[in-house]
Formats: C-alpha cells, sequence, structure tokens
C-alpha cells in the first residue's frame, strides 16, 4: 500500500476548542483530522466553512472524510508547549464595549511538528492532493487553524507501507479503545522507542462533523512508547520502524 507523508511544522498553532470561557480561548494540544482535512482541501481549492451555504458540510469535508490519515507527532512525547497571546482586535464590530476595542487572549501552540500519512486510494481527490504536496502548490495557503498561523509542508514523498493484524507498540496517534496496555511488558528492556523512559499524552481530538451544526465528535486519542496489545480490528501499517494508525 502507497502512502503520501509530508511534514507540516510552524511557529504556532491554534486549533480552536469549542468549550471556551469569557476571557480565554484554548486549542487542542496536537493537530486533528478536521483540520488536516481543511489544510488538504485548501491546497487543492476546495472551498471551507464561509462558503458552505445550505450545504450540510462544507465541500473540504464532504470530499475528504474517506480519507485515511495518520499523525505522527514529533514534539518531544506529543507534548507541544502552549502560549497565552494576547493582542487588541478594534474593528467597529468587534465589542460594544466603550472604545469598540476587544482584548483577545488565546491558547497558541508553541513551534508544532507533525508528520502526516494519507493512504492512498480511491478517493475522486487523491491525484489532486498527490500533485499539490509533491510539487508544494497550494491553491489557498495552508494555516494551523487560523490564518495567523502559517504552515510550513516539506520533505512530501510516496511511501510504501505493509498493512499489519497486529503490533507491540504504535508510533502515531491512535484511539484508545482499541488498544490495552500490555502492563508486565512495559519495563525498560522492552521499549524499543528512542527514549527508555516510559510516557504517555492523551487527549481528546475531533475525528468527524455533527450532522447538527457541524459540531465536533471527539475521540480520545494516546501516543506512547508503551507496549500495547489490539483489541478490535483496525487499519495498521508499517513502515520501517515504524506503526502506524491510521482513521
Amino acid at each position: 500500500m502507497k502512502a503520501l507523508k509530508f511534514t507540516i511544522s510552524g511557529q504556532t498553532a491554534f486549533f480552536k476548542m469549542p468549550e471556551v470561557n469569557t476571557y480565554l480561548y484554548f486549542t487542542y494540544g496536537n493537530i486533528h483530522k478536521i483540520a488536516i482535512l481543511g489544510i488538504i482541501g485548501a491546497a487543492i481549492g476546495l472551498e471551507g466553512y464561509n462558503f458552505q451555504k445550505k450545504l450540510q458540510f462544507p465541500q473540504f469535508y464532504s470530499e475528504l472524510i474517506s480519507l485515511n490519515i495518520s499523525i505522527v507527532p514529533r514534539n518531544d512525547r506529543g507534548y507541544i508547549p502552549k502560549k497565552i497571546q494576547l493582542f487588541n482586535n478594534s474593528v467597529g464590530y468587534a465589542s460594544h464595549e466603550e472604545g469598540g476595542n476587544l482584548i483577545v487572549k488565546e491558547q497558541w501552540l508553541e513551534k508544532p511538528v507533525w508528520d502526516i500519512y494519507i493512504l492512498i486510494d480511491g478517493n475522486k481527490n487523491m491525484d489532486k492532493i498527490i500533485y499539490s504536496f509533491l510539487k508544494s502548490s497550494f491553491i489557498y495557503m495552508p494555516y494551523l487553524g487560523k490564518n495567523d498561523h502559517y504552515a510550513n509542508i516539506a520533505a512530501a514523498e510516496i511511501v510504501e507501507l505493509k498493512q499489519i493484524a497486529s503490533c507491540e507498540n504504535v508510533n502515531s496517534l491512535f484511539f484508545r479503545d482499541c488498544f490495552e496496555f500490555k502492563k508486565e511488558a512495559n519495563t525498560a528492556s522492552n521499549i524499543n522507542f528512542e527514549n527508555d523512559e516510559i510516557w504517555k499524552y492523551e487527549e481528546r481530538l475531533p475525528v468527524r462533523l455533527g450532522s447538527q451544526e457541524n459540531q465536533y465528535i471527539t475521540i480520545p486519542f494516546i501516543f506512547t512508547n508503551m507496549n500495547v496489545e489490539l483489541k478490535r480490528n483496525c487499519k495498521l501499517y508499517s513502515e520501517p520502524a515504524k506503526v502506524l494508525f491510521f482513521f
């Protein structure tokens, strides 16, 4: 099986969580599938939320949701540092406060990096996607969640993957419910990652849009160097020294 692989990074990123309070907008801790579909859609010229009109979903989502994607965090242990940023929004409709100036507080990811894999299958846009990323030819500027955060896309290539039925470690984000941890085997001598210390990153990330109001549907994800055992069927592929979970 072949896959398109590329590295995406930026100085900052902001993947807005719908759960906010009055004073601060929070970000997801890693890029998620909907954001990746938006980047791919922008690259090949598909319409986004601003052009949705009366359609159930934006065009990029409707045409790309069938893509099988794997996300490999490149930041240490999957954790990306966050900082609170303050800036002014002084457009006339920004605030009803005196002076018409809104002070915005957002939580930004700092220097994020991911490797993204996309299985080359029967999606009708696949030829456009491959050409766009291999040639670095993007119709719209790709960004990381918001147009303040430009995305750097590099090292695009076609790689050969082998489908596998089981594994002891997964080198990408994966659904928590698909695996169970082999506690008796999680000793330093059995860990085959570069760092011998056992670690685990866990977060709920969006995987789909709901049919009502396009709200995110989230699933718990894990990124870890612990030994695991497959609980149910899922899409696992391997390349040399790496096991990838696709969803």
